[in-house]
């Protein structure tokens, strides 16, 4: 009985790995038992963190209370997305598929389990995977994790899956597409960078017991992996039929924003040797394909090279037809696709940290920053190089009170993108990397 048993479950667990082709299809691979299931007392729902314990315990008490995700459904019923929702004439936001896709767990209902509440938000099994295979063999302690792994739980520790997976909201994909519509009727811009939203309400902490079970933690890896899963999924979308093109016009929410949404009084427009392209003209959101070739000084200088002329000649091809921009984002993804593994497996180290300011404020004094977007990430990315600094033990305890007062003052000039001005932000980087070790 056993043998057939184990088969079976086999049997599914080869099946599912087959048509788990996204982020989205490995989370939906199974039936999601609800938060509830996860947050009694002796599972994830302590008070205060187990004493000799492998996991704290209490990581459904901060995430209740703490983290976003938690109260993402709950924003639905809230007079600006009902608006939002009416606009689109999407009807109820709180049972809209568009809405609730990311603002819930929302699998189908034959693939919810008896304590399972739409309710209840982005919850557990949004991000770890239906829990169907795992619920209970996931809190022995003779099973590792590659054994939880096998039977559904995300990889939520490899950064790869976890952009892939964070990005499918945060950014959008062609399952869940965050389209220009959605933000014309009152939708927040989206922004995302890994490695800062991974830490910016955690429910766990990065200990010797968290490495051993899922391996190395390096926060300028995240960062690095985070912008080019998000440069390649720009991509996709872009050359994707559905997604990239609505009606006599690409889908505007690939482009940057400030290209347009911008005082018509404003006088402001400067070159950008990343582009080439003349005042006037939309230009693609290329903020996360600048920041990849700071990912890329310290790895492979020649590569950085690269992506910079493949993506000044997507952006020229978007001028010319819809066939020769989407041949260039092609070659341009490919070139990406090569990168990432050796990105990911890369050893962002001490010595690695400076290359990456000085490609960055090489760019500044180009005026690689004209545009708001791409400052954003870079001020993201020095926040992931001063914490860096920091864990490598390289500060004492006045350089590193500096080094942030300086970061803080970066963060400043990107405070509010409708005053964003380059200037000040290029000042701010430069007393930043003067300052750095």
């Amino acid at each position: 009985m056993k043998s057939t048993t184990a088969l079976l479950v086999s049997v599914i667990l080869c099946a599912t790995a087959a048509r788990a082709e996204t982020a989205i299809d490995a989370i939906a691979a199974h039936k999601h038992m609800g938060v509830a299931t996860c947050s009694s007392s002796v599972c994830h729902g302590a008070s205060q963190p187990f004493r000799d314990s492998d996991i704290a315990q209490n990581e459904f008490a901060i995430w209740q209370e703490f983290d976003p995700h938690a109260k993402a459904y709950q924003i639905l019923a809230q007079p600006r997305s009902q608006a939002i929702a009416r606009k689109l004439g999407l009807g109820d936001a709180t049972k809209a598929k568009v809405c609730l896709d990311c603002h819930a767990d929302n699998v189908p209902a034959g693939d919810r389990g008896e304590r399972f509440q739409i309710s209840d938000g982005v919850g557990c099994e949004a991000c770890h995977g239906g829990a169907q295979l795992w619920l209970n063999s996931h809190a022995d302690r003779k099973v590792t994790h590659a054994d939880n792994l096998a039977k559904g739980m995300y990889a939520t520790a490899d950064p790869v899956k976890r952009a892939q997976l964070c990005l499918s909201c945060h950014m959008g994909e062609k399952e869940r597409m965050i389209t220009h519509r959605i933000m014309g009727a009152g939708h927040p811009r989206l922004s995302f960078e890994l490695d800062t939203f991974t830490w910016l309400k955690p429910h766990y902490k990065i200990t010797a017991n968290w490495i051993k079970r899922k391996g190395e933690w390096n926060g300028v890896r995240d960062w690095a992996v985070g912008q080019g899963v998000a440069a390649e999924n720009l991509l996709d979308l872009l050359v994707d039929p559905k997604t990239g093109w609505q009606g006599i016009f690409p889908e505007l929410v690939l482009f940057n924003c400030q290209a347009c949404h911008k005082l018509m009084k404003d006088n402001s427009w400067g070159p950008r040797q990343g582009t080439g392209l003349g005042p006037g003209v939309v230009r693609l959101n290329d903020a996360n394909l600048v920041t990849f070739r700071y990912a890329l000084a310290p790895v492979d200088k020649s590569a950085a090279q690269r992506v910079f002329e493949q993506t000044r000649a997507l952006h020229q091809a978007t001028t010319q037809s819809r066939d020769a921009t989407f041949a260039a984002a092609r070659n341009l993804r490919g070139t990406l696709e090569s990168i990432l593994p050796k990105v990911s497996a890369y050893d962002y180290g001490a010595t690695s940290l400076n290359p990456i300011l000085d490609a960055m404020l090489a760019d500044a004094r180009n005026g690689e920053f004209r545009d708001y977007a791409a400052a954003e990430q870079a001020a993201m990315a020095s926040e992931s190089i001063v914490l860096a600094f920091e864990n490598d033990g390289k500060l004492d305890k006045a350089m590193a009170a500096s080094l942030h007062v300086k970061l803080d003052a970066l963060y400043a000039t990107v405070k509010d993108e409708d005053r964003y001005s380059m200037t000040p932000f290029v000042a701010a980087l430069k007393d930043l990397r003067a300052a750095a070790p």
